[in-house]
């Protein structure tokens, strides 16, 4: 609700107990000032209403607030408009995105705090463009983006103000991460003291999600009992039983995902269908296997588990070639020197989906370079590539395939995607992270999704908590 507040003889700029009006805006009459209020910083709300306007607006007469405070700066001679309704009405009628309140000293509107203390239930809160709030049972995450954002503190809340136009503010309690996903935000020194204190991690990302750097306390030991138990888990049933989870999962999508584009080609008639349900079936043969896997950890049945997988992920890719034979040459998954533009642009999603997920993995605590499913070498993120099996289908397959046989990229220039090509599937695949799904019985953005799933590995790891993999509902 917007509350007008207008004071005779008084205009409300400050109440005695210092409290300002949180949204208000002065016009151009000289003898009148008018304020758009919600409440007071303190919480106080004005005692004498005379007439309302619809729902959305109520006239306040005020002479004091409920805390008993009167305004402390009188006007000279202020009256009300002859038709303060009217006025009002048409006021509100007017473009005003970001509403003012006007500094007594400078005489010059400064932007509005909003105070964002929801009290959410595993859900996600887009603030604004760039801003948005995650929590789960396991995180409370305020992940910030956009260029000319700034970060600081204030008493007990963490400040966002942007393009000097609005300030959002955060109590520390609510928050157990904060995350710099862009260039260009810049975050006071106090802030990151205080985060600190609290052992509220700061992680920086680049614009395409991989990390870059983690600010922490030296003193927390979240982190280092994730990875002691991580290293543990290689011994023991945790891993077995990760790996399996994630393995069969990766194969229910896969199944999902060739399903999903085969209906299309049943609708039109065409007999690859039967060659795709073929194929499908034969994936959830497989899929029962590994169910079946039984061990004492993962070190013993690692081969079991890839022999599996690879023999699952040469039929995924035959049904693949299948639902884009009539668009695009391929001959079958290349991973590296792809000079085929399916496999070229397999490639570059990918990527942009290798660098949410090391994201993630380093925010929730985790060694990157210490994995279940693949095998360690120097230089590979295993854990990584373990957890982006689960975000292979929805995400960058079912973008490519998609791609593919709308006609929006069926060629290479010299032999690579170009830059053009590049950009249309770069923002398809981001467009991808950011739409909602339903998880968990609630709704999250993906890329959310590969956030809360890590923490999800590394409160397993500790646990604290089983571990469910995420299953694309196709």
């Amino acid at each position: 609700m917007i509350l007008l507040i207008c004071k005779l003889p008084w205009n409300v700029t400050q109440t005695e107990a210092g409290d300002r009006p949180l949204k208000h805006i002065e016009n151009n009459l000289p003898s009148f000032t008018l304020f758009f209020v919600t409440q007071t910083e303190a919480g106080d709300r004005p005692l004498k209403p005379i007439q309302p306007l619809g729902a959305t607006l109520q006239v306040w007469l005020v002479t004091q607030t409920e805390a008993g405070d009167r305004p402390l700066v009188q006007s000279q001679g202020g009256n009300m408009p002859e038709k303060p309704l009217e006025f009002v009405s048409n006021f509100i009628q007017a473009d005003t995105p970001h509403l003012r309140q006007l500094n007594l000293f400078t005489r010059k509107p400064e932007p509005v705090s909003v105070s964002i203390d929801t009290d959410l239930e595993d859900t996600e809160l887009i603030i604004d463009e760039g801003i948005s709030l995650v929590k789960s049972e396991t995180l409370s995450q305020l992940i910030v983006s956009g260029y000319g954002l700034k970060l600081s503190k204030k008493s007990e809340r963490l400040l966002v103000r942007k393009e000097n136009k609005i300030i959002y503010e955060f109590p520390f309690f609510r928050i157990t991460e904060v995350i710099v996903a862009s260039r260009g935000i810049s975050i006071s020194s106090d802030l990151i003291i205080e985060l600190c204190k609290r052992g509220i991690h700061i992680n920086f990302l680049e614009g395409n999600g991989k990390p870059f750097a983690m600010i922490t306390s030296p003193l927390l030991t979240a982190t280092i009992r994730a990875r002691r138990e991580q290293f543990e888990s290689l011994k023991d049933k945790r891993g077995l039983i990760l790996v399996k989870r994630i393995v069969e999962t990766k194969l229910a999508n896969q199944r999902g995902l060739l399903l999903y584009f085969g209906k299309y080609l049943r609708q039109k008639g065409e007999r690859t269908f039967l060659e795709i349900e073929r194929i499908a079936n034969a994936l959830a043969d497989i899929r029962k296997k590994v169910k079946k896997i039984k061990g004492v950890n993962i070190e013993e049945k690692r081969s079991e588990f890839l022999g599996l997988e690879g023999s699952a992920s040469r039929l995924y890719w035959e049904g693949v070639k299948k639902v884009i034979s009539k668009r695009v040459e391929f001959l079958g998954r290349v991973h590296r020197g792809a000079i085929d533009v399916a496999n070229a642009m397999l490639n570059y999603g990918y990527g942009i989906l290798y660098s949410v997920v090391w994201g993630a993995i380093a925010a929730a605590g985790l060694e990157p370079f210490a994995g279940f499913l693949h095998v360690d070498r120097p230089g590979k993120p295993s854990l990584v590539l373990d957890l982006m099996e689960e975000f292979r289908q929805p995400i960058v397959d079912r973008t490519v395939i998609s791609c593919i046989n709308l006609g929006e990229i069926t060629q290479l220039n010299t032999g690579m995607l170009d830059k053009r090509n590049r950009d249309i599937l770069g923002e398809k695949i981001i467009n991808r992270l950011e739409q909602v799904q339903r998880y968990q019985g609630r709704r999250y953005q993906m890329r959310s999704i590969i956030q809360i799933q890590a923490r999800h590995i590394a409160s397993f790891l500790r646990g604290e908590t089983d571990y469910r993999p995420f299953r694309f509902r196709w």
